[in-house]
């Protein structure tokens, strides 16, 4: 069985950002030469999350609108009595889950007609990982 390892780096312009990052999970897929596996991609920071949906601008306005429903800015979360102010944005990690597995099938991501892997930003601004580990044969 074959493993391997990549890294994703994200230092986003806004708050809250979703990124369409299939085109990097293809390359990590392609790079490791795993035919018949699965792949891991997965959020290394806890205001973060990854997704697989449809890369749609309107849908994706909405999963933000549903979210910030959800789990809205408040003055008021305890967490912030650390010092922080991202309570909202632990919670909406919390929605969207750190990590999807995607089976990989003859060297290529197995995915549906729309779906595309996605990494969700909560707390942005800042530098931020994620991890992509390959396995398979």
């Amino acid at each position: 069985m074959k493993f391997a390892t990549e890294y994703l780096e994200f230092n986003t312009r806004k708050h809250r950002e979703y990124i369409n990052i299939t085109g990097k999970v293809e390359a990590a897929v392609r790079k490791s030469g795993v035919q018949e596996g699965m792949v891991l991609v997965s959020a290394m920071h806890i205001t973060a999350g990854v997704y697989v949906n449809d890369a749609e601008s309107g849908l994706i306005a909405d999963i933000d609108e549903w979210l910030e429903k959800l789990a809205p800015y408040r003055a008021d979360y305890r967490h912030h009595h650390t010092g922080e102010t991202n309570g909202d944005s632990h919670l909406k990690s919390l929605l969207v889950h750190h990590e999807v597995i995607v089976p990989i099938t003859k060297g290529a991501l197995d995915l549906g007609p729309w779906q595309q892997v996605y990494y969700a930003e909560f707390d942005g601004q800042r530098r931020k990982r994620l991890v992509i580990k390959v396995m398979g044969e």
